[in-house]
Formats: C-alpha cells, structure tokens, sequence
C-alpha cells in the first residue's frame, strides 16, 4: 500500500541536515582553480583571507572534502526556518491539465525571504567567530543584502551593502528592510570608491550590475581594518551552505518514494540552483541515478547559453579572482531587467563544469514570458513569486505541458528560492503593459568577450 503523499511535506526538525554536501569532492573533474588576478597563478589560502574570512576562504579551495559539518549556532538559527517545506503543486497541476507531479521547494518562508538566508548566516558566523568588526558585500534584487543584513544584526556585526543601482531605485522596500535591520546601503556604482568612480567614468548613466557592485564591496573591505568581504552567490563556499536545499529536498522524496524525473533551477550566479541539484548531481556522478537538470537564466544575461567558458574576472572592476566559468565578460553591463538576481556576468565554477560535462541543460527565457508564469503560479498556488525564481516556475509548466502532449507522468521538482512581495514595480510594469523584453545582440556580446583575459 503506498503512503499517502500530503500536499506540504515537511521533514523533522531532527532530519534537518547536520552537514553540508560539498559535490566537487566526487567531481571527477574539478573545477579549475581560482587565479590570483595579478599573477594569474591558482590562488593560495593566505591571499584569499586577505579578502575572506580564514575558515571560508579554507571551504572555498577544498575541493576534496565531501562533508563538512555545520556548526551548532548556524543550525540553531537555522531551525527558526528549517526545514522548509516540498509542496506538490495539486493547483497547478489541475490548472495546467498535465499528468506530471509538480513539486517546489519552498524558500521564502523567512524574513528575507529567500534562499540566501542559508549562507548569510554561515558568512556572519565565521565572520563574528573570527573577531572581525564587520563585513561587506553587494547586491541585486536585494535578498541577499536583506538576508545578510539580518544575519549581521542577530550577531552584531556591522553590514555594509553596495546595491545595484537599478534595484536600488527599483526596489526601495527591501532597501528600508536592511536598514531596519541596521546596513549601510550604498547605489552601486557609487562614487565612495576608486572602482566606483572609474566604472562611472566610463559607463555615464549606468545602471549598475552585480559585477560592479562587488568591485566595490571587495575594494570597501581590504580599505578598512577588521573586515572582510562576503558574497551570495558564484562562491563554491556558497554553494556548499545552500546545500542544504538540495539535501533536504532529496530527503523529502526519499521518505515518500518519489523519483524525481526532472529537476529545475533558475541560475544567476548559481548558488541556489546548485544548491538544489547538488546531492542529485553527486548521484549521477556516481553512476547511482540518472536525472534531467535544467538551469534557466535570463535571456537578457545569458551566460551559460550564449556565454564562453573560459577564466574571466569575478567583477567589473577586475580587482577580484580569476575563476573558469561560462561568461559574457566582466565588461558587460546588462540590462536594467526586473530579475536583479540573475543579472551577473558569470556563472559559478562548479555549475560551469557539471554544464560543460554535460550533467545539466540550460534554457533562456524573456522576462515578459517569465511574469506570465508568476502569474499563473499566484493565481493557483497563492505564493507572489519573486521574478528570480519564477524563471523556474516558467520552465516547469513547459515541462509539464509537453507532459501533457505525451501523457508522461513525470515528476517534475523546482526551486522556488523567494517571494515576490518586494517586487511590486515589476509586476506592476507588467499589468500595466509597459514591460518589454532585451535580448543582447551577437556584437554587443563579443564586444564584452573581446576583453577576456589571456590566460595559459
């Protein structure tokens, strides 16, 4: 007799993970190494604290250590919000007419909102652990100012934030959130800093992007004494702490028998989609599962899918490492798309590789299909998705309409890393008609990758 599965499925408290997974320990091929971006050699430990803190910057270059365990104050915190909840989307399944099992793993059931709570937390930690003043750090849309900024206070730390300067202006609400919370939120590019002033010189009018707003971070940091830097995304470090996603949704279909088929993420820098498809990814790697792994990124900033894979820059301003990943260039601006958290140049090193090795697929889709999704998600499912996450939710009703087409009862699982609840400007572009859609022309692009360092 099989065991009735109920709408949320929530695993104990006790089943909440203990340690995090860290999947380029089975990578048969690693990721290529960091480079230090003056000598273009693999970066050592000693110059990347300089940067980080001592014990992040250790889980960023071990590439051979399959768990780390989480520390009793990160999971206490966790526990305020953990384990988050698999929902099977019954709704949208009816609304849908498909034969597929859709399920979402449900992110935004905290303050911040979003997925980015599950690092911020673990980066403050080792921050106050180490006996530093306080950290800084960029953002785009604003989750991960937001989640930081409240992991900062819950420790006392000082938190200073460069926010892209669309989503600055964009976004005002989740700004005054970390605030509240005790940040220093600064528009990036600003002209506080040499980066700043220099990305202004020569972009007149920018918009700001994630790379920009890390130039100034990186350069806010090393300029002041007891601080380090601290990023939401791209960082093997990061994508180690979101794991716990991946582990625990693993965990939720295991204990109700349910195979995933199909496994969706939306992909910015690559910290919460490989945060979910980690444990899943460790298993193809090991011959012991097979799955379909899609990652959807913005057809305005497509890296995996019209991007290069090669060593660039982390930032616009080329001040940060060196790392191998499917880029457009760290010169290219993109543009002001109401997606803040996906708009980067880069994508994580570990997402890089499983892409090139074939592990996963990738899609772009535009912002007006992507609001077209949300909205049929907050119609039936009750959740104002955020736009990050509804690149996602669009991917998944594909899947579960050619499900419909075919008559295949797929299982089909996608993170739904956040509420939309602080995106009110966007959807309100989009009720009102005025939204549109930007995608990079072919010489616009390899204008950007012209510039790619050379490195041998």
């Amino acid at each position: 007799m099989t065991q009735e599965i109920p709408y949320k499925i929530y695993l104990e408290e006790q089943e909440m993970p203990k340690q995090w997974y860290n999947v380029r320990a089975d990578m048969k091929k690693k990721p290529a190494p960091l480079l230090n971006p003056t000598t273009l050699k693999p970066i050592t430990l000693e110059e990347l604290s300089g940067i980080f803190c001592m014990e992040l910057a250790k889980q960023e270059l071990d590439d051979q250590t399959a768990y780390f365990d989480i520390p009793d104050e990160i999971r206490s915190f966790y526990k305020m919000y953990r384990p988050s909840p698999l929902v099977r989307a019954y709704c949208l399944e009816k609304k849908l007419d498909t034969p597929a099992h859709i399920y979402y793993k449900f992110e935004g059931n905290n303050t911040s909102g979003s997925h980015k709570l599950n690092s911020a937390i673990a980066q403050a930690y080792y921050a106050k652990k180490q006996g530093l003043k306080g950290v800084t750090t960029e953002t785009g849309a604003g989750q991960w100012g937001t989640a930081l900024s409240m992991a900062c206070a819950y420790l006392d730390l000082d938190c200073q934030v460069y926010m892209v300067k669309c989503s600055y202006e964009q976004k005002p609400f989740r700004r005054e959130v970390m605030r509240t919370y005790g940040a220093k939120v600064t528009p990036s590019p600003s002209m506080n800093t040499e980066v700043g002033r220099k990305i202004n010189a020569e972009f007149p009018g920018t918009t700001g992007s994630l790379g920009c707003a890390i130039s100034e971070a990186v350069e806010a940091a090393v300029s002041q004494e007891g601080y380090r830097y601290v990023l939401g995304s791209v960082l093997s470090q990061v994508m180690l702490h979101q794991s716990v996603i991946g582990l625990e949704t693993k965990a939720a279909l295991d204990k109700y028998g349910i195979q995933a088929d199909t496994i969706i993420g939306c992909a910015g820098g690559g910290s919460n989609l490989g945060g979910l498809i980690s444990p899943f990814a460790g298993q193809m790697i090991k011959g012991e599962a097979d799955y379909e792994m899609i990652a959807v990124e913005p057809a305005s900033c497509p890296s995996l899918t019209r991007g290069v894979y090669a060593y660039d820059f982390c930032d616009t301003g080329r001040v940060c490492p060196l790392s191998k990943m499917y880029t457009l260039g760290s010169g290219f601006i993109p543009s002001a798309s109401h997606s803040g958290g996906l708009r980067y140049h880069g994508m994580s090193s570990i997402v890089s590789e499983l892409y090139d090795q074939g592990l996963l697929t990738a899609r772009s889709v535009e912002q007006t299909e992507v609001f077209k999704a949300a909205q049929i998600f907050a119609k039936v499912e009750g959740i104002l998705p955020a736009p990050e996450s509804s690149h996602a939710i669009k991917v998944a009703i594909d899947e579960a309409l050619k499900c419909k087409e075919t008559g295949e009862a797929k299982n089909i699982v996608f993170g739904l890393t956040g509420t939309g609840y602080f995106d009110m400007v966007a959807y309100q572009r989009f009720n009102d008609g005025e939204m549109t859609d930007y995608i990079p022309a072919e010489e616009e692009l390899k204008k950007a990758m012209a510039s790619l360092p050379e490195v041998h």
